[in-house]
């Protein structure tokens, strides 16, 4: 496996790219403690005023902008929180559900499932290609907190069983995405990514972010945009 330097990949092309500094150490420690409250894990953040606040300031950071479309909004944030008591591991997956407002009646819409009071489908390809997730650390994040682990260009195959997920990996090879407390890391949902349990003793604080555009096909409505 090869670790993932500064601005490594070509964003279009490769999926992925990271980002330093977007965020200075005081913030993230005022970000750690919103992240306290208003529980790690959670999936609707976004509701939290100071997190739809971030979420806009990301959207216009000079480094960022230029890779978020201006027509996208801020549709989902969820917070997660791994240390050697709140620990996981995620096995390789594309991420392919998203938060909409209610159900809709179309055979092009799988994986139908409600969570926290909240519906999430599955849509089609060219919905997820559109999105773009952003990862900000709250904390620094070496090998030894169970880092992210993608496989570079895989979104550009669209949705994958698993047994060609796992076939990509064998033939192509994973990135190691370390990162510093204040980094954002950019990919695309449809990216192949993994991570392992954290193994050290300090957390790994991240607030993923999912960016779309306003309106969805197919009578779909974001259950939240901001």
């Amino acid at each position: 496996m090869n670790l993932l330097p500064s601005m490594s990949g070509t964003f279009l092309t490769e999926g992925f790219t990271l980002v330093r500094n977007v965020v200075p150490d005081n913030v993230c420690e005022r970000l750690t403690d919103n992240l306290r409250t208003d529980s790690a894990g959670s999936r609707e953040l976004l509701s939290q005023p100071w997190c739809a606040t971030l979420a806009a300031e990301l959207h216009r950071h000079p480094a960022l902008a230029p890779l978020i479309p201006a027509t996208h909004v801020a549709v989902q944030c969820t917070g997660f929180d791994k240390s050697p008591t709140q620990n996981w591991l995620v096995p390789i997956h594309q991420d392919l559900s998203i938060p909409v407002a209610e159900r809709v009646a179309d055979t092009s819409l799988q994986g139908w499932s409600e969570k926290e009071g909240q519906f999430y489908v599955q849509p089609p390809r060219h919905v997820l290609e559109d999105l773009i997730a952003v990862r900000l650390h709250l904390d620094d994040c070496g090998t030894n907190e169970g880092p992210l682990r993608i496989v570079p260009r895989s979104h550009q195959q669209g949705r994958m069983c698993e047994a060609a997920m796992y076939e990509m990996r064998s033939a192509h090879g994973e990135i190691i995405c370390l990162a510093q407390r204040g980094d954002a890391l950019l990919m695309r949902p449809l990216l192949l990514h993994a991570s392992s349990k954290s193994t050290g003793e300090h957390p790994r604080r991240v607030l993923h972010f999912v960016y779309g555009p306003r309106a969805l096909p197919l009578g779909l409505r974001w259950a939240r945009a901001a």
